[in-house]
């Protein structure tokens, strides 16, 4: 029988793992939203579409797939469901075949605005829980995080 050997090694990382609190973090805050889509049956991808829509009611998929985090082989998929179902519609470029417009269809609006209301009563119920301190707070950090994107800020160099 072979002795197995453990070895626990502490890198000297004196940062917190931001990405995987970040993940964390998201995944705590979906757990109070989640039994809203479920009841809807939309899925967490579909939901982040539906928002981008509505803030924006034309997006090509190249543009939801920035917006929404999802990949662009996903995107043609759940973009594909949705409009079979019809939460969706598509329609060509003026001058340019190629490219797609996304809108909401009116069914899709319609869930939307259904689903909207209790999102919104789940925030309220969330904030009072918390604070509406710590979601301004939070919402503010999570901005300027994402404002880094376009910052000039060094990299770390491998010598």
């Amino acid at each position: 029988m072979l002795a197995t050997l453990e070895f626990h090694l502490q890198l000297p990382i004196r940062y917190p793992n931001m990405p995987q609190l970040l993940l964390k973090a998201r995944d705590s805050l979906l757990q109070h939203f989640r039994p809203i889509l479920n009841h809807f049956g939309v899925t967490e991808q579909q939901w982040r579409i539906m928002r981008a829509l509505n803030e924006s009611p034309t997006l090509e998929p190249r543009e939801l797939c920035n917006i929404c985090q999802i990949s662009s082989p996903s995107m043609s998929g759940i973009l594909a469901r949705m409009e079979e179902i019809g939460l969706i519609g598509r329609s060509k470029f003026e001058g340019d075949q190629r490219r797609r417009k996304v809108h909401l269809s009116e069914s899709g609006a319609s869930l939307l605005l259904q689903m909207g209301k209790l999102i919104d009563l789940q925030y309220e119920h969330l904030e009072a829980a918390y604070g509406k301190q710590v979601f301004e707070d939070m919402r503010r950090t999570l901005e300027a995080f994402i404002a880094l994107e376009t910052l000039p800020v060094a990299p770390a160099i491998l010598r």
